[in-house]
């Protein structure tokens, strides 16, 4: 059963702090991103890994731990595609996503929790390392969404990472610190 779709435009996040996750781009700069997002990658195996009821929604409006952490997987494959568009491609758009169509379509609530823990760190892990081989040269490429927000780089970087770890804070209550993408 699909729950409200979630329509926020949340670019504003590249500009000022979270207020529920705690996530603040000016805590970090784009070197750090790779780490903070293999931490965030450990912080979702401890959150999905042998957890009982990890499908069982919280209440009607909020998906369960499982469905975070399948988007959070799907958030890790667009956004390393997204990267490598903007990294082969002069100012590419990319291509419309509809993160709750999705949720339904591939019925996140009834995958494998240990399936979706192995995708989720192959593709976070993969995300981490392509981040991590961009030149300095290349941080100030460009692509749009559908929507025509326009992201560099850096900035998609910080985007996605706030993405992980505001869903890693839904599921767990755990904030961001600069220290740990998953708070400590």
């Amino acid at each position: 059963m699909p729950i409200t779709p979630d329509d926020k435009d949340w670019t504003w996040v590249l500009e000022r702090p979270c207020p529920e996750c705690g996530f603040d781009p000016a805590a970090f700069g784009y070197r750090d991103v790779p780490g903070l997002t293999r931490e965030n990658v450990g912080a979702w195996q401890r959150a999905i890994s042998g957890v009982v009821d990890v499908d069982v929604r919280p209440d009607d409006s909020t998906w369960s731990p499982l469905e975070y952490a399948a988007h959070v997987r799907d958030v890790f494959r667009i956004m390393h595609a997204r990267l490598n568009l903007m990294l082969v491609l002069r100012d590419p758009e990319f291509a419309s996503w509809d993160q709750d169509e999705t949720a339904v379509e591939q019925d996140y609530n009834s995958q494998d929790p240990s399936r979706v823990v192995i995708d989720l760190t192959t593709a976070g892990l993969a995300l981490a390392d392509a981040f991590e081989a961009v030149p300095d040269s290349s941080l100030g490429r460009s692509g749009r969404r559908s929507n025509g927000s326009v992201f560099t780089v850096e900035t998609l970087a910080s985007y996605f990472l706030h993405d992980a770890v505001h869903h890693r804070w839904d599921v767990t209550g755990e904030g961001f610190s600069a220290g740990g993408a998953a708070g400590s």
